[in-house]
């Protein structure tokens, strides 16, 4: 669950991004949060994700106030932020390599098993099986694809048992049906495991594809804030429909 209670936020005190902002998601809903650019979509983000504090109100996830990031939350951001030096096993496995390095030094006497180099091994190889780029696991970062650095990023996520996947414009930067086929594997791995998701986008058509419920932030200081509810989500043969363009019509009114 994630919840913004009263939320205000601000870069400067003259220009404030969200004002008293109140907006609930439930556990395994996949949102998409629509918006132009500048109009607070990152922020929001951010905030979720415990990069950025509000000066007051609270976020709560998973029923507690976040006041720092967690692991519990993943986020995946448009240039995937790999490790170019590492092969993309290497960056599948770099969260749980990084939790055994931030345990606290009297648990290194009581080893985590699922901290064993060999489970996170296995852990990596799964999800690199799952987004099916086992194959290239030993090459590093730039001998592949956007789209295949794109899928070593969510398997990097949902390599550390991450519950909520959040993505910022996670695939701007594909090709369309590379796009497209990211979209429906996200959205399907999300319900196979019961995640929380939410991704930030500027594309009307991905936002009707992807999100359950759809939440339009408009430009203004505070930003205003409409949720659209969107029953077809995740049906890819709604994408070419009459009923799918009326949807996108009717987020484009909202978003003016």
């Amino acid at each position: 669950m994630i919840d913004f209670d009263q939320v205000s936020f601000a870069y400067s005190p003259e220009a404030p991004i969200f004002r008293d902002f109140s907006w609930r998601v439930e556990p395994g809903e996949f949102w998409a949060v629509l918006g132009p650019s500048g109009g607070g979509k990152s922020t929001l983000l951010r905030l979720i994700a415990g990069l950025l504090q509000p000066q007051s109100g609270v976020v709560r996830v998973g029923g507690e106030i976040l006041r720092q990031p967690t692991p519990r939350n993943g986020l995946i951001l448009q240039d995937c932020e790999l490790l170019p030096w590492s092969t993309l096993r290497r960056n599948a496995e770099l969260g749980l390599r990084v939790q055994r390095l931030q345990r606290p030094w009297r648990r290194w006497r009581q080893p985590d098993p699922a901290l064993d180099t060999a489970a996170i091994a296995a852990r990596a190889e799964h999800w690199l099986q799952r987004l099916g780029i086992a194959a290239l696991a030993g090459r590093y970062p730039h001998q592949v694809s956007g789209g295949e650095r794109q899928r070593c990023a969510i398997a990097r996520t949902l390599v550390t048992a991450a519950r909520r996947l959040l993505m910022d414009e996670p695939f701007a930067a594909l090709d369309v049906r590379t796009r497209e086929a990211l979209q429906e594997l996200t959205v399907r791995l999300c319900q196979e495991q019961g995640l929380t998701g939410v991704v930030v986008t500027h594309a009307l058509e991905e936002a009707v594809f992807m999100g359950q419920r759809i939440l339009v932030l408009r430009r203004g200081r505070p930003v205003a804030a409409t949720v659209v509810e969107n029953r077809h989500s995740c049906d890819a043969a709604f994408r070419a429909s009459a009923a799918c363009r009326e949807r996108c019509a009717e987020l484009r009114e909202a978003l003016s």
